[in-house]
């Protein structure tokens, strides 16, 4: 079976991955001629700016380091890596020429087709890292330790996934989840 076929409702919705773009960054100069980049040093200690295409939010600091969020697949990485370094490239600031930037963390979204008693979830996963407080958040937390996954669980079937580095991670904790689910449900 294909992977597409097994986790067909799998979307990634956001990546934030974190590296190196330079040795140093003069981000108040980068902040005053990139249009759409702000810096306010008395409320953060980067840069903060909105690419229009791909939409992705780029965090500069001085050290050259750099926080990208807004990430929904590789190609729009690669292409707001791509246009980044050109428009740095293109205000004399020099870039690596090939940045070190991996992913720190990924938010999932998947729809189990089933519909979850949360309540037969808790009494079932008796001595699983699970929390769940209906007053305060409609839906159950529980924690998978390898991979070190947090994966919310709402009993319209649906489910989100945080905490991975690649999709590999992801789909083993939605079978992680998926054996211990079905039975129950």
């Amino acid at each position: 079976m294909k992977n597409k076929e097994k986790y067909p409702s799998l979307k990634i919705q956001n990546m934030v991955m974190t590296g190196r773009i330079a040795d140093s960054l003069d981000i108040q100069y980068i902040a005053d001629k990139l249009d759409g980049c702000t810096y306010t040093k008395k409320k953060f200690p980067g840069a903060v700016y909105h690419m229009k295409e791909p939409k992705i939010v780029a965090l500069l600091f001085n050290s050259g380091k750099i926080v990208l969020t807004g990430i929904t697949c590789k190609d729009d990485f690669q292409k707001g890596l791509k246009v980044l370094t050109s428009q740095l490239n293109g205000l004399g600031v020099r870039t690596l020429a090939v940045p070190d930037i991996s992913v720190k963390n990924m938010v999932c979204s998947y729809d189990t087709g089933l519909k979850i008693s949360l309540a037969r979830v808790i009494a079932t996963f008796t001595y699983e890292k699970i929390e769940y407080e209906p007053e305060q958040f409609p839906g159950l937390v529980f924690r998978i330790a390898e991979p070190k996954i947090v994966i919310l669980i709402f009993s319209s079937g649906k489910i989100v996934l945080t905490g991975g580095t690649n999709i590999e991670d992801v789909k083993s904790a939605i079978d992680q989840l998926m054996k211990k689910l079905t039975p129950i449900c």
